[in-house]
C-alpha cells in the first residue's frame, strides 16, 4: 500500500512514522551495500559502455556519480554531512546523439544510489505540456509534472517552448517553463532539458531562474562515421526482440573500418549531422529491404536468408 493511502487517525500516524522510517534505514543499508560491493559502479560503467563516443560527457557523469556514490555511502554509514540534491541539467546537441538514452542510464543511476525513489524517465515535448487556450496550459504541464515525480523529467526540444519569433496571439510555452522552474527546488523530480544548442540559449535568457537552477550542462557532438559504424555493430551484436534486424547478422567484410568507409562515401556531412545515431536504423532497414531484393526465391541456404553483407 503506497504511504499516502494509509488512512488517518493517532494510530495510523504512529504507523506511517515507523514505516517511514523503515524506508529510510532500508535505503541507506542498499546505499551502503551497493557502494561496498562496488556494484553500482560496476552497473553504471556497464550502461555507460553502450553508448559510443562522448568521452568528455562520460569524464563528466563518471566524475559527479563518484560524488553521488560517496554521499550515499557517507550517510549510509551514519556521517551527518549536507544533502546534496541530484542537479538538474541540460544536454545540448543534434538529434540522434545519444540525450534521451544518457537520461534513461542517469535515471537508473540516481534510483540505484538511492537518491530518486523511482528509475522513471517521463520525455515531454512542447505539446505535451502546452495548452491551446488560457487557463489550459498550467494544469497540462502540473499533470505531467507530477506523473514525472520521484524519477526525471525530460523536456526534449525544450526550445520549442519559447518561439523565435514573437506573434500577435499569446504563446503559452513561457508559462510551461515557469510551472517547471517553480518545482525545481522541492527536489521532488529531477529536470533535464534537451535540444540544440544555438536555440536553447533562448530557453537560458527567457527565465532568470534558470541558470541558478540548471547547474550541469552536457554537450553531445555530432558523431563521427567510425563512431556511426561501432553503433551499427552494437545494434547488430545484440538486438532486442523487437528490433527489425532481429535474428539477422553481419557478414564478416561489413567491418567497422568497411561500414565507415561507405557511410563516409555515401552520406553526406549534413545528412550525418540531422541524423547521427538515427541514421543507424535507417541503414538497418535499407538493408534488410536490400536483403529481400538480392534473394532469390529458389534460396534454400538460411545462413544466406539471414546475413546483410556489405553490398
Amino acid at each position: 500500500m503506497p504511504l499516502n493511502h494509509i488512512p488517518g487517525g493517532a494510530g495510523s500516524e504512529k504507523l506511517l512514522k515507523l514505516l517511514t522510517h523503515h524506508m529510510e534505514e532500508q535505503r541507506k543499508r542498499k546505499a551502503l551495500m551497493s557502494c561496498l560491493e562496488g556494484k553500482a559502479m560496476s552497473e553504471f560503467e556497464e550502461a555507460m559502455s553502450q553508448i559510443v563516443g562522448l568521452q568528455e560527457l562520460k569524464m563528466q557523469l563518471r566524475r559527479w556519480a563518484r560524488g553521488m556514490f560517496f554521499d550515499e555511502k557517507r550517510r549510509a554509514m551514519g556521517l551527518g554531512i549536507a544533502k546534496r540534491r541530484a542537479p538538474h541539467m541540460a544536454f545540448l546537441g543534434n538529434p540522434g546523439t545519444g540525450k534521451t538514452m544518457v537520461a534513461r542510464i542517469l535515471g537508473k543511476l540516481l534510483h540505484m544510489v538511492g537518491i530518486l525513489p523511482t528509475d522513471k524517465v517521463t520525455e515531454v515535448q512542447r505539446t505535451d505540456l502546452v495548452g491551446e487556450f488560457v487557463g489550459h496550459t498550467g494544469p497540462k504541464t502540473r499533470r505531467k509534472i507530477h506523473d514525472a515525480e520521484g524519477g526525471i523529467l525530460f523536456v526534449d526540444e525544450a526550445y520549442r517552448l519559447i518561439p523565435m519569433q514573437k506573434s500577435d496571439d499569446k504563446d503559452y510555452g513561457l508559462e510551461a517553463l515557469e510551472e517547471i522552474m517553480s518545482v525545481m527546488d522541492s527536489g521532488k523530480i529531477v529536470v533535464v532539458f534537451a535540444g540544440y544548442c544555438e536555440p536553447m540559449k533562448r530557453v537560458i535568457a527567457s527565465n532568470d531562474g534558470f541558470c541558478r537552477r540548471v547547474t550541469k550542462f552536457f554537450y553531445f557532438d555530432d558523431f563521427s562515421t567510425t563512431e556511426l559504424a561501432e553503433i551499427l555493430h552494437m545494434k547488430m551484436k545484440s538486438p532486442s526482440d523487437c528490433s527489425l534486424l532481429y535474428g539477422f547478422k553481419l557478414h564478416p567484410s561489413c567491418s567497422i573500418e568497411a561500414i565507415g568507409e561507405l557511410i563516409a562515401r555515401e552520406i553526406t556531412e549534413e545528412q550525418r549531422k540531422q541524423m547521427n545515431g538515427g541514421l543507424v536504423d535507417t541503414l538497418l532497414i535499407n538493408a534488410r529491404e536490400n536483403l529481400d531484393s538480392r534473394l532469390d526465391f529458389s534460396c534454400n541456404d538460411a545462413d544466406t536468408m539471414i546475413t546483410i553483407t556489405l553490398e
